[in-house]
């Protein structure tokens, strides 16, 4: 394993608020494949048969399943969906996470919808607007980045981690 320099807390820039969003929109996309493969497996490992059965054995069996996904890429540095937007998760001097931070990172992160949800719950709300509501709400919390100092999310300012840019260097040329 490399280590790579630590970088001072203000060498690499925040992302934009935009690419963060479309990195995030791109992370749900990718997240479609690992969801499939975990309720085809957990499916089949239970026997079940009908959607709705198991459910709420199979949305446990996910949120491990993402926390696993998630915690892992995150201490490694950067989710693929981060990689295609050369963004990095770091904390706060600059190093990569601890899997214990990545782990904390993932439990705050589940603020982008555990309060419409809880809302949707609390007050018997239809599917439609539940969807309204988290919408809503996940724009609420991704614009409350921008009273941030350094205009990070709060969830990854209570988790001690930042988002910075992050260019790889090119490959050395080779020789003809």
């Amino acid at each position: 394993m490399t280590n790579t320099p630590p970088l001072a807390p203000t060498a690499a820039p925040t992302p934009t608020l935009p690419r963060r969003l479309a990195c995030w929109l791109y992370e749900g996309m990718l997240l479609f494949g690992v969801v499939f493969i975990a309720g085809y497996l957990f499916s089949t490992l239970t026997q079940t048969r009908h959607a709705l059965d198991n459910r709420h054995a199979q949305q446990a069996f996910l949120f491990l399943v993402f926390g696993i996904y998630f915690t892992w890429f995150w201490s490694k540095g950067q989710t693929l969906a981060m990689k295609t937007w050369f963004i990095r998760v770091v904390d706060r001097q600059g190093n990569r996470i601890s899997q214990g931070r990545a782990l904390v990172r993932y439990l705050l992160s589940w603020i982008w919808f555990l309060p419409p949800l809880a809302a949707g719950d609390l007050f018997d709300l239809p599917g439609g607007e539940i969807t309204v509501l988290t919408i809503g709400w996940v724009l609420v919390w991704a614009l409350l980045a921008r009273f941030h100092p350094e205009r990070q999310f709060w969830h990854d300012a209570w988790a001690g981690t930042r988002l910075v840019h992050h260019q790889p260097p090119e490959p050395p040329k080779r020789k003809k």
